[in-house]
């Protein structure tokens, strides 16, 4: 976990719908895989990169358009039209922004590319002069030999505990300030290979874990006991065991309650080495094997 650490870092988020100014944090994951700035991380994780800007950009339009309005006796019409025009509902998401948590010592944008089919992206970090990472991911050599049965690990940033943020009523605006707690700690999660993921357009592509993969452990690695990369965490799937409970009696706190509980095993599912490596090579990203 301290090698992993090394070269893992997590992507900080903030959200702000329409209808509140109630912040939301996030997080995500991502890991380098050369002293380049090349990393990898889930295609929704790159998606969610891209899109802020477009989401942002869209609201600062919709509030210039806002502030001509002031002071029109129909403002309160107006407005309705504006968001009308805007789509805005109370739930849309009106800006979104990242932070990327000490990765690069500075940064002027992004090179970035998706996988066509399947949760796999490579980001690109562009203007930077010194990374903040400290080493780099060692891939397994061989991923032909992965066995069910083996205990992996993987390394993400659930439960953001990060405070560093704060609403501008002034300028109506989500900032990032240099206050407050800008960490959130690091969570490994275990897990025994189950099953392997295949379909008849990839083959074989992913590793399926008997645990789940945490919300901010999205494009985590997933690693064995000497810090080898196996795989990337994508997502989790939930399967019904059939283990149903309802209005079934017992005793709590010494009286009776019916309870009622459907049962669920979640389990992880992450991008196999042979995936990201291919995914790598095709786009001639040097990356290292142990």
């Amino acid at each position: 976990i301290e090698k992993v650490s090394q070269f893992t870092r997590p992507i900080h988020t903030i959200m702000r719908t329409y209808g509140g100014k109630q912040l939301l944090p996030g997080a995500a994951t991502i890991f380098f895989v050369n002293e380049e700035g090349y990393a990898i991380t889930c295609k929704h994780v790159a998606e969610m990169i891209v899109s802020s800007d477009h989401i942002n950009q869209h609201f600062t339009q919709f509030k210039q358009e806002r502030q001509q309005l002031a002071g029109n006796p129909k403002y309160k019409q107006l407005i309705k039209g504006l968001e009308l025009k805007y789509k805005y509902l109370s739930e849309t998401t009106v800006q979104l922004k990242n932070n990327f948590v000490d990765c690069v010592d500075a940064l002027s944008g992004f090179n970035i590319h998706m996988h066509p089919t399947l949760d796999l992206a490579i980001i690109k970090f562009n203007g930077f002069g010194k990374v903040h990472y400290q080493d780099c991911a060692k891939f397994l050599k061989d991923g032909n030999n992965i066995k069910q049965g083996k205990f992996l690990c993987r390394l993400g940033f659930p439960f953001p505990e990060f405070n560093n943020y704060t609403f501008n009523t002034t300028t109506d605006d989500i900032e990032w300030t240099s206050t407050g707690i800008n960490v959130s700690p690091r969570f490994p999660l275990e897990g025994m290979i189950t099953r392997f993921l295949a379909d008849q357009q990839h083959g074989m592509y992913g590793i399926e874990l008997s645990t789940p993969g945490l919300r901010g452990q999205s494009g985590g690695p997933l690693f064995d006991e000497n810090g080898i990369v196996y795989g990337m965490q994508f997502s989790t799937k939930h399967l019904h065991l059939g283990f149903d409970l309802v209005d079934k009696e017992i005793m709590i706190n010494n009286g009776i309650k019916k309870i009622s509980d459907y049962s669920f095993i979640h389990l992880g599912q992450c991008i196999h080495v042979n995936t990201i490596k291919a995914f790598l090579q095709q786009h001639n990203v040097a990356f290292y094997e142990a």
